[in-house]
């Protein structure tokens, strides 16, 4: 390649790309193509669909003839669509199609069947005994005037109480075990829960029957119709709240444990309510499928025309029993209010189901009124308190200072009175030599002079009597077991040293000196200053307090620095 050539490729690389631009894909919505689009579809299906039914094939037949409309309107939909769009779009619209088409059919369904119904019972609905009488003084051949549903009503309200008592404690109980006590009896009732699901009704209520009404002898009622119900209701209540738990996220459930919260806290407090709008559709589904139950009821509570107000005794009857024995009657009268009970079942439902929602459908940061005026009161409360502590110039949160480990004491401090002054340090040996102290304050006694070493004496015991020291100069020396000694007699112009303050429960020991004399010293280290200097006056002790006893004889208390030569004796 020349270096012209290079050159060229060079400048196409470098050339800026063209920038087109940005038109934001529409996701949802209909367009104004679309809507065209769609209609030109409609219209070319309906041509089409005529043709085949009426000129080109042998078909017919309502069903049929709506079937190929929509199929030849779907294709002619895509076929214009993708004159426009690429095959990702064609396939977005085409499937948008598809999938209001279905919504549209279920909705219409649903709204044939209420509308049916309330066309067919609008002769019984408009009559108000409808509502308040019961069928006792009526009859298949009376007129609608007469007679009502008001026992069915009862009735059906009062079992329905009954079953929700016992499915939503033991229902939602259950499911929370399932949830958060895995193992293998868990997975056990699981198995169990899904198998009941598709239980008969007509099983459930033979059960009842068999036991309840045969075995115990009780009689039917609507307490036996509420049992049977509730087994039905209960697994449909278990498996649905199961699901429901499930989607709670764990995170939550952490950092509830990681608070410090218990189980059973972290269930009441978190879990529950965070999925209490899913518990609340887990429960209008049970009640749906009991509140439709007839089989059971039939079996375990029995017929009646007249309003039974005691679910504990005699027979009871149902809105859905009562629909299926009106509409068993050829008296038209009979099947309007047959139709009219079921508009009234489908009210009925439809209340339970906004109560429901209306229960469950708060979020778990929500609260009510009266949750809200608790939490008012209780601020007002809390915002008092704080205003009394601001005004006696309190800290609202007062907190211990902290202290430094090094200002910690590491060892046990003798107790003093207040009264008594703090022991000096003595002061330093004119000879250069230091006092040692050890760390619990069990001084070693001052060396003796000439370089002797004085040897210890062993610590007297606390209830020692005490003991008689012989003086060089034929005096004795009384000190008592606790060493609270008389300092000696000064010498001839020198003052007379203090003695230091005796210890409160330990015992004294004594020392021996040189000379043939007792030092007695305290084990808690009240020593005696050192000995003094030649010419120099001996040093005073810190001052005894005032309330401590004096025992003993004068010259106890000895220090070998301070003591003075009896005559005779030599230093």
């Amino acid at each position: 390649m020349t270096v012209a050539e290079e050159t060229a490729v060079t400048r196409e690389l470098d050339a800026p790309a063209t920038q087109l631009p940005d038109v934001p894909r529409r996701i949802g919505g209909p367009t104004r193509s679309g809507v065209l689009a769609l209609s030109g579809a409609a219209v070319s299906g309906l041509c089409v669909s005529v043709l085949l039914f009426g000129e080109l094939a042998p078909f017919s037949g309502t069903l049929g003839f709506a079937v190929t409309w929509y199929a030849v309107s779907l294709v002619v939909y895509g076929v214009l669509t993708g004159l426009e769009e690429n095959g990702q779009a064609v396939r977005d619209r085409v499937m948008t199609v598809v999938l209001w088409t279905a919504a549209a059919l279920l909705f219409s369904a649903l709204a044939m069947v209420v509308g049916f119904t309330l066309w067919r019972g609008r002769e019984a609905l408009t009559y108000t005994n409808f509502f308040h009488q019961d069928m006792q003084a009526a009859g298949p051949l009376d007129p609608l005037g007469v007679g009502g549903i008001a026992h069915a009503m009862v009735g059906t309200l009062l079992m329905i109480t009954i079953a929700l008592l016992i499915t939503v404690p033991l229902g939602l109980a259950c499911a929370v075990y399932l949830n958060q006590i895995p193992g293998r009896f868990s997975r056990f009732v699981r198995t169990i829960v899904e198998a009941m699901t598709a239980l008969p009704s007509i099983v459930a209520g033979l059960m009842v029957y068999a036991v309840w009404v045969l075995q115990l002898g009780m009689e039917k009622s609507g307490l036996a119709a509420g049992f049977a119900i509730s087994v039905m209701m209960l697994p449909i209540v278990i498996r649905a709240a199961d699901v429901v738990l499930r989607l709670v996220p764990g995170t939550l459930t952490e950092a509830a444990e990681a608070l410090g919260a218990p189980r059973w806290r972290t269930v009441w407090h978190v879990v529950l309510p965070t999925a209490r709008s899913g518990l609340a559709t887990a429960v209008i589904l049970g009640t749906a499928r009991g509140i439709g139950e007839t089989s059971p009821v039939l079996l375990t509570a029995g017929f009646t025309a007249a309003t039974n107000y005691d679910p504990l005794h005699g027979p009871m009857i149902s809105l859905p029993l009562a629909v299926f024995s009106f509409v068993r009657s050829p008296e038209p009268a009979m099947i309007a209010r047959g139709f009219g009970a079921a508009a009234v079942l489908m009210a009925l439902v439809l209340i339970l189901f906004i109560i429901a929602r209306v229960i469950g459908g708060r979020g778990p940061g929500q609260q009510t009124r009266s949750q809200a005026r608790r939490t008012a009161r209780a601020s007002r409360r809390d915002a008092a308190r704080f205003d009394e502590l601001r005004s006696l110039g309190l800290s609202l949160f007062d907190t211990p200072p902290h202290k430094s480990p090094e200002s910690m004491p590491t060892g046990p401090t003798p107790a003093t009175p207040d009264d008594e002054p703090t022991p000096q340090a003595p002061p330093a040996r004119s000879d250069g030599e230091a006092d040692t102290k050890s760390p619990r304050g069990n001084h070693e006694p001052p060396a003796a002079a000439n370089g002797d070493s004085a040897p210890q004496a062993p610590p007297a015991p606390r209830d020692e009597p005490a003991t008689t020291t012989a003086r060089s100069g034929g005096e004795a020396d009384t000190e008592g077991p606790r060493g609270n000694h008389e300092p000696p007699a000064p010498a001839d112009g020198e003052p007379a040293p203090q003695a230091p303050p005796a210890p409160r429960n330990e015992p004294a020991t004594t020392t021996a000196r040189s000379g043939g004399e007792a030092d007695t010293e305290s084990p808690r280290g009240n020593d005696q200053p050192p000995a003094a200097a030649d010419g120099e006056p001996a040093p005073q002790g810190p001052p005894a307090p005032d309330d401590a006893p004096v025992t003993g004889g004068a010259g106890g208390n000895e220090n070998p620095a301070t003591h003075q030569p009896a005559p005779g004796e030599t230093d």
